[in-house]
């Protein structure tokens, strides 16, 4: 009877700690499993937190000839004025320009019309005036992209020649190509000798809160800016996609754009990403859209 009860008290003692050491490995695994999340959670708010937008003053183009921007005859005898904006985009990992406005010899000239009369552009003030009231020099800047070779979009380029030009493939060969070197556009980019050629899609700093997006059409590799910023949410800058409002919502293409079925399905393709990711949509020649973002040294974040 002894022996009985001994083996029953042995058999006992091990359901006993059995379920303790499985109790203890659930609550083990339930914990472990609940600091993941909470790191998870943490680590994207810390990603996020990481980006910083800055929209700086490249220059004014006033269009002369709107009906430039449509593919019939709807602005015919219309004018409207663009913005010209830069942008400077902070992340822990480095800082990136995006676009460079309007070339640096008309700061404190008379507005130039081109010679067809298409445009009369002007700029106020320099890159390098204006970095400064940041603090920063184009030597403070990893990477240098643009959306397009155009030269609203490549002005102050030449001075980021210490940055790392993230470029279309497409887009770099069209550039350096004898035809576009004989041309107005390439001078501008001439320096940039660092240069990154990508093929599509790319994630400037690998966390996913900073992607250059492919939207070819206007130009053979043009590209849009995607940011995922903390409190102003997901941002969408266009390039020269769109030019201004009535051009997103008729799904306008300009004339003297390179391809235009090409543009039609990036237009197609960047609303349903758009969409997708419930982005707010930053027409960059518009000036309302300009004059939404904070002003330097203000930024989004």
């Amino acid at each position: 009877m002894k022996r009985v009860l001994t083996i029953l008290s042995l058999a006992l003692l091990f359901t006993s700690c059995k379920d303790f050491k499985e109790g203890y490995k659930d609550g083990y695994n339930q914990a472990k499993e609940e600091a993941e999340a909470k790191n998870e959670i943490e680590t994207e708010a810390d990603t996020k937190s990481k980006v910083k937008l800055y929209a700086l003053d490249g220059g004014t183009v006033k269009v002369n000839m709107l009906e430039l921007f449509s593919q019939d005859t709807t602005y015919i005898g219309q004018t409207k004025t663009f913005a010209d904006a830069f942008y400077i985009i902070e992340h822990q990992k480095g800082r990136l320009l995006w676009d460079a406005g309007l070339g640096e010899g008309l700061v404190g000239q008379e507005p130039f019309t081109t010679p067809d009369g298409a445009f009369t552009v002007s700029r106020k003030d320099s890159v390098v005036s204006q970095l400064a009231q940041l603090k920063l020099t184009p030597r403070d800047f990893d990477f240098i992209a643009v959306s397009h070779t155009h030269f609203d979009h490549t002005g102050s380029a030449s001075k980021f020649k210490n940055a790392i030009w993230l470029v279309q493939e497409t887009e770099y060969n069209f550039i350096t190509s004898e035809e576009q070197k004989a041309g107005d556009n390439y001078k501008a980019i001439a320096d940039l000798t660092k240069v990154e050629k990508i093929k599509g899609d790319f994630d400037v700093f690998g966390d996913g809160t900073v992607i250059i997006k492919s939207m070819p059409g206007h130009t053979p590799g043009h590209q849009v800016l995607f940011l995922k910023l903390e409190n102003a949410g997901n941002i969408l800058l266009t390039g020269d996609l769109y030019h201004f409002q009535e051009n997103r919502d008729n799904k306008g293409v300009p004339i003297f754009n390179y391809d235009v079925d090409m543009t039609l399905k990036s237009m197609d393709a960047f609303e349903k990403f758009a969409k997708e990711n419930n982005a707010d949509v930053y027409i960059q020649h518009s000036q309302d859209d300009f004059n939404r973002l904070p002003k330097y040294p203000k930024y989004l974040d």
